[in-house]
């Protein structure tokens, strides 16, 4: 199960929660649960999801709130939102703020899963170009490899593998703790470890590593590299 599709549900009625983690479960998928939009910020800052059920009507902040949120902070995990809400003027609104299907509820559990699983082909095909370009630097994901105008560009083990998973997700922006669990920093709480390779990664990708325009800091958020994907 390490590799199936890790979902997080985000949803305050726990009925609802208990139902679609045994049914994802039977069906294939890792399931975490949220009971807000708190704890799902809590979650996502350190677990790579694959796809996010939101619904919209949550207490505090609601979900077409959060996942405007999500898109304005750089973070482009597919989201699923369902909703109690169903007319077409609803379903617009929540397409509006970047989220990737709408469901209304109730729902037929078999439509929800062609609906997952339809998101996660798409999803798929953009994940895996094993090459990104960014200025004149080509990234090989596979094999690890930095050219600069077909020049190879020399990495140390710590720089690849950062370089790799911000490569993974171009254009999402990824937590220090995010970047540490996953490079296998995560015992550098403080997040230093992250920092030191972002800062040696900038002086060999940005004409001007102060001011970098491929490897981005978003203020109170982590780190995104700027990157189109190239096969």
């Amino acid at each position: 199960m390490s590799d199936a599709p890790h979902i997080l549900v985000v949803d305050d009625d726990s009925r609802l929660r208990d139902l679609l983690r045994r049914f994802l479960g039977e069906n294939g998928f890792r399931v975490s649960e949220a009971a807000s939009t708190a704890d799902a910020d809590q979650r996502l800052r350190g677990i790579v999801f694959d796809l996010v059920i939101l619904d919209v009507m949550l207490p505090g902040e609601d979900g077409r709130s959060f996942a405007e949120r999500l898109r304005t902070a750089g973070q482009n995990v597919p989201i699923l939102m369902l909703t109690a809400l169903g007319d077409s003027g609803d379903r617009i609104a929540g397409l509006e703020t970047g989220v990737d299907d709408y469901l209304s509820k109730p729902f037929e559990p078999a439509e929800l899963l062609l609906r997952i699983r339809a998101i996660l082909r798409r999803e798929r095909r953009t994940r895996t170009s094993q090459r990104v370009g960014f200025g004149a630097f080509v990234f090989d994901r596979s094999s690890r490899r930095l050219t600069q105008d077909e020049v190879p560009v020399r990495l140390t083990s710590g720089e690849s593998a950062l370089l790799q998973f911000l490569a993974s997700r171009p254009g999402e922006t990824m937590s220090r703790d995010l970047l540490a669990g996953n490079i296998g920093n995560d015992g550098d709480p403080a997040g230093r470890a992250i920092d030191v390779q972002i800062t040696r990664l900038r002086r060999k990708l940005e004409d001007d590593p102060r001011n970098p325009v491929h490897l981005q800091t978003i203020r109170g958020e982590g780190y995104v590299l700027h990157a189109t994907p190239m096969d």
